[in-house]
C-alpha cells in the first residue's frame, strides 16, 4: 500500500543517512486519485478562498475567471501583493494562467514547473500542460455553456493575450468580459501592503546619462517617428526607473517601483505613490517648475483619468510598446488615429544597448561576483563530503558571500540549489520541506546572481565532488560545447538571437538530448536579471554591440539529475578578414567550469583554444581581485582550476609542464612580495 511505502523510504532513508534526500524526493507530489487524497505538506488547501471567489463572481454574471500570474505593468516578477495567482492556487512559479468556473479549477503552466505544482496544488486544482492560450480557450469553451461570459483583469492582459483570447472564442458563442475590480483582490483578506517608502537616486559614479540627457534622446525619437507621435507612455517598471535614474524595492529582487510614464515634447508626467518622494527627489526632478525639463508628479492610480483627459486633447496620438501595455490603458486611447504602437518603446530598444559607463562597471560587477562563487565553490568542495550541508545551506551561503561584496544590494533572484532529482527541475528553489543534503555521490546545479549598484549578474555552476557517471560526463561536456559554440560564434551586426540558438544545442541533438528552456536572456545595471529585449528568442531585437546576454544551454534527466552552464556575455565588435560590421561575445562571468566534468576528447580544438583563453582571462582579471581582497586560498583554488588542457586525452587532463611552471610562477611571486 502507497502509506507502507512512504515509511518504508523514510526507514531507508534513516539507515542510509540522508532523510532529507529521501523527504525531498519519495512522495512528495500529490496523488488525487487516491481516497483520501494524498497531499504533501508543501500543497496549499485552497477549498475556502475558491468558495470566496465564485460568490464574487455570481453577481457579474460571469461563468470563469481568469487570474494571470503577472501585475499590472505584465511584468515577470512580480509584489507579494500581486501574487494574485500564487494566493489562489498555492502555486508560487513564476509562470502561469489560472481559471476558476463555478465547478472547476485549472492551472496552466511549463514544463520547468510542473513538478513544481504537483507539490504545491490541492485537488481542487487540475494542471494543465500546454501552456498556449488555444489550448486555455479549448477548456473555457468546454466548461462554459453557450452565451457564457469570461471574466478577466484588463490591467493583467496585454494587448496580444486579450486579442489571442477573442480570436480563440468569437466564433464559440462565449466572450470575454473586463472588470476593472480585481475579484482576488476582493477575497485576499490580508493582502500584503505596498512596501514603505524605498526610492533612491543612483550616484553619480555609475551613469554617464542624466535623466535629462535621456528624456532628450527618447524625445528626439518621439521627433523624428515618421508616424509624428506626441506623446510616449511607459508602462514597464524598469522603463521609469531608467528614465529617471531612480531605484526602489517594491519587486522583491528588483530595484523597481510602481510607476508609469507620459512623456510628451514639452511635459513630463510621472505616476508613482507622490508620498515617497522626498525634497531632495523633488529639486534632482525639477518638480516646483514649469517647462519641458519639469517633471510634474502624479498619483500612481490616477493613470487611468490622466491618460483619458490627455486623449481626449485634439492632434494628440500616443505611442506604445505593446509588450508591456495593459489593456486598460490600451482601450481608453481611441479612436484609433490617436495610438501609434511597437513591439518595444524606445525606452527599451535605447536601454538595451549600454554605453561606456554602464559596460565598464557591469564588467567590474561581475569580476568581484566572481569572487563570491569561486568563495562558495570552494567552501562546498570542503564541506559536503563531510556531510552536513543541504541544498538551503548552499543557498544561504551563496547570498552570503555576495554579501561582503563592495556595493552589494542582495541577490538578484531566489537562489536555486539544486542536487541530484532536484537540478532536473529547471527552477527548483529549495524550502525546508525539500531541501536535500548535499553528497558526494549526485550533482548539483547552483543558479545564482547578484544585485550590486553597478550591475545585475547571474551564474549557473554544475559540479560533482565524486565520480560522475559516463553518460553525466557526456552530458557535461556538450552542455558546454553548446556554450563555447556560441560564445565563440562571429556574426553580422542585425543578427538575431533566434536564429543562432541552434549553436547551444548542436552538440545536445547529435546524442538526441535537448532542454525546454530558453538559450539566453539580457541582463541589466541594477536592474531585472532577465531584461527585455535582448536574448535568443523569437521576440528578441537584433543583436548590437554593447548589449549583454546570458548564454545558457542545460540538460535535465528527470528524477535524477540536472546541467546547465550559464554566462553573462557582452557583444563587442571583432575585426574579420574582409567584412567591417561583425561581432562576436566575451564573456564576463569569470569562473571555471567543474574539471572532473568535462570530457576533452570530446571538444574540437577550437573549443579547446577557446576554453584556455577563457581561463587565462579569468586568471587575469579575477586574479587581483583576489589579491585585493586578500583571499590567498581562494586565489590558490582559482589558479588549480584554470590550468589550461591539453588537445589530448579522454578526461581534463592538464598539461604538468604548465602546471609545475604556473605553481612555480606563483610561488615565486609570493616570495618576491
Amino acid at each position: 500500500m502507497p502509506s507502507c511505502g512512504w515509511i518504508l523510504a523514510l526507514s531507508l532513508a534513516a539507515l542510509t543517512g540522508n532523510t532529507l534526500g529521501a523527504v525531498a524526493f519519495e512522495r512528495t507530489e500529490r496523488n488525487c486519485s487516491l481516497s483520501p487524497p494524498y497531499l504533501p505538506s508543501t500543497a496549499v488547501n485552497t477549498t475556502h478562498r475558491l468558495q470566496e471567489l465564485r460568490q464574487r463572481m455570481l453577481p457579474l454574471n460571469i461563468s470563469a475567471y481568469i487570474i494571470p500570474g503577472t501585475d499590472a505593468h505584465l511584468s515577470e516578477y512580480i509584489a507579494p501583493r500581486d501574487a494574485r495567482m500564487a494566493f489562489m492556487t498555492g502555486f508560487t512559479g513564476s509562470a502561469g494562467t489560472a481559471v476558476v468556473t463555478q465547478t472547476k479549477a485549472a492551472l496552466w503552466t511549463d514544463s520547468r514547473y510542473w513538478v513544481q505544482a504537483e507539490r504545491q496544488l490541492d485537488c481542487n486544482w487540475e494542471l494543465e500542460k500546454d501552456v498556449s492560450i488555444r489550448n486555455v480557450a479549448e477548456w473555457l469553451i468546454s466548461e462554459v455553456p453557450p452565451g457564457g461570459q469570461i471574466g478577466f483583469d484588463p490591467f493583467l492582459f496585454s494587448l496580444k493575450t486579450q486579442e489571442d483570447y477573442s480570436i480563440n472564442l468569437e466564433s464559440s458563442n462565449r466572450s470575454l468580459k473586463s472588470i476593472p475590480a480585481n475579484l482576488v483582490d476582493q477575497v485576499w483578506k490580508e493582502r500584503p501592503p505596498i512596501p514603505p517608502d524605498n526610492l533612491t537616486r543612483l550616484p553619480n559614479r555609475v551613469i554617464q546619462r542624466s535623466w535629462q540627457m535621456k528624456v532628450a534622446h527618447i524625445r528626439n525619437q518621439i521627433r523624428d517617428n515618421p508616424y509624428e507621435p506626441t506623446a510616449l507612455l511607459l508602462s514597464a517598471l524598469d522603463e521609469t526607473a531608467w528614465l529617471f535614474n531612480l531605484r526602489g524595492n517594491d519587486i522583491p529582487y528588483n530595484p523597481f517601483f510602481y510607476s508609469y510614464t507620459l512623456l510628451t515634447l514639452d511635459e513630463i508626467w510621472l505616476f508613482l505613490h507622490t508620498d515617497r518622494v522626498t525634497e531632495e527627489l523633488k529639486v534632482y526632478l525639477n518638480t516646483s517648475c514649469v517647462g519641458s525639463l519639469c517633471v510634474q508628479l502624479k498619483s500612481y492610480n490616477t493613470i487611468l483619468d490622466d491618460l483619458k483627459k490627455y486623449v481626449a486633447m485634439p492632434g494628440v496620438k500616443v505611442w506604445i510598446g505593446t509588450e508591456y501595455t495593459n489593456y486598460a490603458l490600451y482601450e481608453i486611447i481611441t479612436p484609433e488615429d490617436k495610438l501609434m504602437t511597437t513591439s518595444y518603446s524606445p525606452v527599451l530598444t535605447t536601454k538595451a544597448v549600454k554605453d561606456e559607463t554602464e559596460q565598464r562597471i557591469l564588467r567590474d560587477a561581475h569580476v568581484r561576483d566572481a569572487v563570491a562563487v569561486i568563495q562558495l565553490l570552494m567552501w562546498l568542495e570542503k564541506a559536503v563530503p563531510e556531510g552536513k550541508e543541504t541544498e538551503l545551506t548552499a543557498a544561504e551561503y551563496a547570498n552570503e558571500c555576495r554579501s561582503k561584496q563592495k556595493d552589494s544590494r542582495g541577490p538578484s533572484f531566489e537562489t536555486i540549489s539544486a542536487s541530484g532529482p532536484n537540478a532536473a527541475l529547471a527552477h527548483y528553489s529549495p524550502t525546508e520541506e525539500t531541501s536535500r543534503r548535499l553528497t558526494v555521490d549526485e550533482m548539483y546545479l547552483v543558479d545564482s546572481g547578484g544585485q550590486y549598484l553597478d550591475g545585475t549578474t547571474d551564474i549557473t555552476r554544475t559540479v560533482h565532488w565524486g565520480t560522475p557517471t559516463a553518460m553525466q560526463k557526456e552530458a557535461f561536456t556538450r552542455v558546454l560545447m553548446g556554450n563555447i559554440e556560441i560564445s565563440r560564434t562571429i556574426f553580422p551586426s542585425g543578427t538575431r538571437g533566434v536564429n543562432m540558438e541552434m549553436l547551444g544545442r548542436r552538440a545536445l541533438w547529435e546524442v538526441g538530448l535537448n532542454y525546454g528552456h530558453g538559450t539566453g536572456h539580457g541582463v541589466g545595471n541594477y536592474f531585472g536579471v532577465h531584461e527585455w529585449p535582448v536574448g535568443f528568442q523569437g521576440n528578441n531585437i537584433p543583436f548590437r554591440s554593447g548589449m549583454f546576454t546570458s548564454i545558457e544551454p542545460g540538460y535535465y534527466k528527470e528524477n535524477d539529475f540536472g546541467i546547465r552552464i550559464e554566462d553573462v556575455a557582452v557583444i563587442v565588435p571583432v575585426h574579420t578578414k574582409y567584412g567591417h560590421n561583425y561581432l562576436t561575445f566575451e564573456t564576463v562571468s569569470l569562473v571555471p567550469y567543474d574539471r572532473k566534468l568535462i570530457d576533452t576528447s570530446l571538444l574540437s580544438s577550437e573549443q579547446l583554444q577557446w576554453l584556455n583563453k577563457y581561463y587565462e582571462t579569468i586568471q587575469r582579471l579575477v586574479g587581483p581581485e583576489l589579491d585585493k581582497q586578500g583571499l590567498h586560498e581562494e586565489k590558490d583554488w582559482m589558479l588549480r582550476n584554470t590550468e589550461p588542457f591539453m588537445e589530448s586525452g579522454s578526461s581534463a587532463s592538464v598539461c604538468s609542464f604548465s602546471l609545475t611552471l604556473t605553481t612555480l610562477s606563483v610561488t615565486l611571486l609570493h616570495n618576491i612580495i
